[in-house]
């Protein structure tokens, strides 16, 4: 009986930053998954160190024009449209690199990519050595850098943390910062360039987390509730995916942690680095809190890459008052102390940090002022997708409040946000697919007012008559202002490519308002 022949063994690539400077990538033929930002990254790095790449997305060329354009005509193959063998590209390739939105394990994924390449995701489990191996751009990228790293993730306020830290940890002007992941720009183009005294914050999400093989230097927590459960199935599922940092982290490294979030608490218990603790209250010893309206550290400790010993604060452990924080909201607070918490594992001077968070002004598109037009404060929060992080919204401005929600429903339980709406809210005014939803739920909680916009333009205009309408009845209480808050409480996918536009369409719209006006004026 003839056996059939056994298929050859793929040999690795080393994906070791000595190993690439030094060619292990010439000549090897590399399937890169995704046009979009982070796919055209990957491209133009493994090109430039000398792979064969190939590029494959679901969308055809004229849907692709500036992704392409952005290529600047390196010869990268192009492998576009439904219609393509994934499988058989995927085949013939020594690495696959995905960007974490195109990840072939997502249930979301389309579902020839997941056949095609799920034998290559569990090529390790299985032993199965004739198959390319698969990396995420976020795990290539740890995997090169030399420098220490911040990792921040949570279900919300990870963008927020993440800048905010940056901010801080630039304060220092020894050690220049680079911040990424999930916010700004992919990093694996500088991951080989980037200054041996430099810093890097990544921002990361549970996109990136499932594909990580290497921890970060640091990892910060923020919060761990309920999202994105269309991608994970369920609640534990996403907690796991949101545990894989903590697991990963540097044993020489730090866990910042919320002590006000049972889940992000939990996690001190893994043991696999020291943690720092932070909670709106007095501090626990070697963390952070809140006393007498200061931020306050309790003898915490820098990283022995900072050499170590307990870090310089003011008297009494203090670093800045609460009140000089410029980003609105209790939940904010918490975000400055997880970012406090890493400028001091560095080793950052307390006034530098006092400067520099008082200097802070948030980020786009989470709880950005985008005007105040006679009267009536608009504010972007296009993040706000998920029922914590609206209800934190809402509780971060004085009364009367306009909200604007609506959007494609991301399947997760929005039940508790009823009440909350109905507390502060004056009024809703209800956008996308799942207005109908959001309708009965806040008419059930008890909000008197519920309005139904076809556009975001019609939206804003709406909210805007209703908060005057409610700002007439404070004429008495000088320098009161109504509110306009955009917090959709859903993802945006049903009228907008992502958050961001969404924002953007909302400022547009705030403008066009304030233009229309005579006699106004409108004021950022």
């Amino acid at each position: 009986m003839t056996r059939p022949a056994a298929r050859p063994v793929v040999p690795d690539v080393d994906l070791t930053p000595d190993a690439i400077e030094a060619g292990s990538l010439v000549g090897r033929p590399v399937l890169v998954l995704g046009l979009a930002r982070t796919g055209l990254a990957l491209a133009r790095f493994l090109h430039d160190r000398g792979a064969d790449v190939t590029v494959y997305d679901r969308k055809h060329a004229s849907e692709l024009t500036s992704a392409i354009e952005a290529l600047e005509g390196r010869s990268v193959r192009l492998a576009l449209g439904p219609e393509v063998d994934v499988a058989g590209l995927a085949s013939g390739a020594s690495l696959i690199c995905f960007s974490p939105s195109a990840n072939p394990a997502f249930p979301t994924a389309d579902e020839t990519l997941r056949a095609a390449l799920a034998p290559h995701l569990a090529r390790d489990a299985d032993g199965a050595v004739d198959l390319a191996p698969c990396v995420s751009e976020p795990d290539l990228f740890l995997r090169l850098c030399r420098v220490p790293t911040v990792g921040v993730t949570g279900t919300k306020g990870k963008t927020t943390t993440s800048s905010l830290a940056a901010a801080l940890l630039g304060a220092d002007p020894v050690h220049p910062v680079t911040l990424g992941g999930n916010i700004g720009s992919p990093l694996v183009e500088w991951a080989l360039e980037l200054d041996p005294d430099a810093r890097v914050v990544l921002e990361l999400s549970e996109l990136q987390l499932p594909a990580l093989s290497r921890g970060t230097t640091v990892a910060a927590y923020t919060n761990v509730t309920s999202d994105h459960l269309d991608r994970h199935g369920s609640l534990p599922a996403y907690r796991a995916v949101k545990r894989r940092l903590a697991e990963l982290v540097d044993p020489d490294g730090a866990l910042v942690l919320n002590l006000d979030d049972p889940v992000v608490a939990s996690y001190g218990a893994l043991g696999t680095a020291p943690s720092v603790l932070y909670r709106l209250e007095r501090p626990t010893p070697g963390g952070l809190g809140v006393v007498d309206g200061w931020i306050v550290a309790a003898g915490t400790e820098r990283l022995p890459l900072a050499g170590g010993g307990r870090a310089v604060t003011g008297p009494a452990g203090r670093i800045m008052p609460v009140n000089e924080l410029a980003i609105p909201g209790r939940h904010n607070v918490s975000n400055a102390l997880a970012a406090i918490a890493v400028a001091l594992l560095f080793g950052v001077a307390p006034d530098a940090i006092r400067r520099a968070a008082a200097g802070f002004r948030g980020v786009e598109h989470r709880l950005e002022t985008v005007a105040v037009v006679d009267g009536v404060r608009f504010v972007n929060d296009s993040q706000g997708t998920q029922p914590d992080a609206v209800a934190a919204a809402l509780r971060s401005f004085e009364r009367p409040i306009v909200l604007i929600a609506g959007g494609r429903d991301k399947g997760v339980d929005l039940t508790a946000l009823g009440p909350v709406v109905a507390e502060r809210a004056a009024a809703a005014v209800l956008i996308g697919e799942s207005g109908p939803t959001l309708a009965s739920l806040f008419r059930a909680a008890g909000l008197r007012r519920v309005e139904r916009a076809a556009t975001l333009d019609e939206a804003v205009a709406t909210a805007d008559a209703v908060a005057r309408e409610a700002l007439a009845a404070h004429e008495g209480r000088p320098g009161a202002l109504a509110t306009v808050l955009l917090s959709p409480a859903a993802a945006s996918f049903d009228m907008f490519v992502d958050y961001a536009a969404r924002g953007a369409a909302f400022r547009a719209a705030v403008a066009a308002l304030a233009a229309r006006r005579t006699g106004g004026g409108s004021r950022p």
